[in-house]
């Protein structure tokens, strides 16, 4: 790669990123982790599910939470029930993630402009048959790699920054639909990309979720070889249980 790497933040980047594999075992395989989710149900439009009732049904060990989505045809909300089995199939099968090394090239800066406004970005959701979903975008990364200039979009994720990016990995050795980072401010009109920390999705995991897509914009054309690649399960157990 031609791209520079970025000073490293803090003493110790490897073994931050170590404890980071640790929290993201433990983060995946809690009762309400990526694993957990069992069953996402849908209800009708304009019907909300009974919480307390779903609840007082539920098995041992199983959680259950509301969820909201817009419907794409009407623009009308959605009301559904999740129910996570704190001992899911893929929670008693599930082995690792398979990681790359890490890789401090892959720690990138870049510039950061934030838009005025609310600017939604259409994003593509791997459940939906092709449709899309408005998710806001506040600003644009701007940054080069291996002497390509890229103009990213990353959404608002409760305050974060979450960039969705895709690259020849994808498929290959990397989840098929591309994989999450969340991007970190540095100061004024600069981010971080710690491509170290890409992480597979949560559906990658469990069927049950629908996650957004990388859009054009976000699809690098050199292998990001960094980061978590795929969740690995015992022989015989199938991925996205």
């Amino acid at each position: 790669m031609s791209h520079a790497a970025l000073d490293q933040p803090t003493l110790d980047p490897a073994g931050e990123w170590e404890a980071w594999r640790i929290e993201r075992r433990r983060s995946v395989t809690s009762p309400t982790g990526n694993l957990a989710l069992v069953e996402t149900r849908w209800f009708p439009a304009g019907e909300r599910p009974d919480l307390d009732v779903a609840r007082a049904g539920a098995p041992e060990g199983v959680t259950v939470t509301t969820l909201e989505r817009t419907d794409l045809v009407t623009g009308r909300p959605e009301h559904g029930l999740r129910f996570w089995d704190a001992r899911s199939p893929a929670i008693r099968n599930f082995e690792r993630i398979e990681v790359f090394p890490y890789d401090p090239a892959w720690v990138l800066e870049a510039s950061y402009t934030p838009v005025p406004g609310a600017r939604r970005v259409a994003f593509e959701h791997i459940r939906d048959n092709g449709g899309t979903r408005d998710l806001v975008v506040p600003g644009d990364i701007s940054l080069t790699v291996d002497g390509h200039d890229y103009t990213l979009s990353a959404f608002d994720d409760d305050g974060t920054l979450l960039l969705v990016f895709g690259d020849p990995t994808n498929g290959e050795s990397t989840y098929g639909a591309g994989r999450f980072l969340f991007v970190t401010h540095t100061g004024e009109g600069r981010v971080r990309l710690d491509f170290n920390r890409a992480f597979v999705p949560p559906c990658g995991f469990s069927d049950q979720y629908n996650c957004p897509m990388p859009p054009r914009q976000n699809r690098f054309h050199l292998p990001v070889r960094a980061g978590e690649k795929r969740p690995v399960f015992r022989d015989g157990f199938p991925a996205q249980h």
